[in-house]
Parts: structure tokens; sequence; C-alpha cells
């Protein structure tokens, strides 16, 4: 049975994939896993950073003795997927992202971070921080939101992939987008797409950023397409 691996976004946890998967299950092996700090995960001691948590994708791979597998990952997840498709050919079969944001610079951090505010978002969204602090219990969901605070600024800095870092990605690869996402833009999203040798690219409608917000059964079949589409 074909096996894919689920990658959840930032300040996230697998728990939000748990639909997704259970519709895949139907016809692959699914494994998922919660990056370091996220989900109750130990915090640790290095910064969050993308080539952290590839090398953690790649941990999880070996443990398992995984030599190549099929990678969903939504939003930073499809972007770890990325940066393990260039840096670690052959580890990836096929990959496909979602709501991923791939264009980082200083101006696009900043506007960023002061939606992972923790004071601001205890109150006007007392629910979500209630969603944060039961996500990732027993570690500090405010220590988590700086440690993302601190992965922004440093992409924004120094973003860890370029445009031409896409056109050496040999894996098979599948750009899915919501229609009202108002994170990612279509233009960062194409420019991408552009540069892979091997892409697709889709658009869900009605589909806004956030993971809880997606259709799960449009998502699952979309990715069964495309996998089993070669």
């Amino acid at each position: 049975m074909n096996q894919i691996l689920l990658l959840h976004g930032a300040i996230g946890a697998k728990d939000q994939l748990s639909a997704l998967s259970v519709l895949l299950t139907e016809r692959y092996e699914v494994h998922a896993i919660d990056f370091y700090g996220h989900g109750g995960k130990p915090l640790p001691d290095e910064p969050f950073s993308i080539p952290m948590f590839s090398k953690q994708v790649l941990e999880f791979l070996d443990s398992r003795s995984i030599e190549s597998i099929h990678i969903f990952g939504y939003s930073m997840g499809g972007y770890v997927g990325m940066y393990l498709a260039k840096h670690h050919p052959g580890r990836i079969r096929n990959l496909i992202t979602l709501a991923t944001k791939f264009y980082w610079d200083e101006p696009v951090a900043a506007k960023e971070i002061p939606q992972l505010n923790a004071g601001l978002i205890e109150q006007k969204l007392p629910a979500f921080a209630q969603q944060l602090l039961q996500r990732h219990h027993p570690q500090d969901w405010k220590t988590v939101l700086e440690k993302t605070k601190e992965l922004l600024l440093n992409l924004g800095k120094n973003n860890a992939l370029h445009l031409n870092d896409y056109s050496e990605i040999e894996a098979r690869c599948l750009l899915l987008l919501g229609d009202r996402d108002k994170m990612v833009s279509l233009e960062e999203t194409e420019a991408v797409y552009a540069h892979l040798p091997d892409s697709q690219l889709g658009i869900l409608p009605g589909t806004p950023h956030p993971i809880e917000q997606v259709d799960m059964n449009l998502l699952s079949f979309m990715i069964h397409h495309f996998i089993e589409s070669r």
C-alpha cells in the first residue's frame, strides 16, 4: 500500500488533519507528525526553522525505514515538504501543498507577526486562545507563538527557498490554493508553479486559509487523483 505523510501548519498540530487522514486511509497507509513544540511535543532548544522541521521529518522516515513517501503539507507543512524535495531528492515521490506561503521578505513577515500576538488573541479571540492552550499542552502556547514569530522574521531576512531552487526539484508537485485565501497570493503560487519542472496547480472553490474551513472530501479526492494520475 502507498504511504503518505501529512504535515500540519505553523502553530497547528496533526489532529487538525485527522478528518483528512480518515478519508485517505481507504487507499493509503497514512502517517502524521507533530512538529517540535507543536501538539504537545517538547520545545526544541534551538529556534524554529524550516531546516529543523525538515530534519525531523527525515528522522521520522528513517525510524520507520521509509525510503520514499508521498507528502501532503498544509501551509508551513508544504514549505517543509518543498525544502525536503529540494535538498533530499528521492525521499519524496509526490508532494501536494495547500495554502503554502512561498514568498517571504521583511515587509511580508512584519505583516504576519501581529497575528501571533498572544495578548491580542486572548482579548479578541478567547476561543482560539483556548484551542491553542489545549492543542499544545503541556507546552506553553505563548512560547510556541513567540518561536513562530522568530521563524517568520528569519524567513523574512533569508527565505529558505528562492525561485531558482524550485527549478531543481525533481518530485511531482501539486500546488493547491483556496480562492479566498487572504494570506497566500495566487501570484506567488503561480510563480513557484512555473519554476517547478513537473507540477500542477489547483484552486479550491469557496476556500479561505484556515484548514478547518477546507472541504476534506474535495481535498482527499484531489490528492488521490494527483497521485494516481501517473
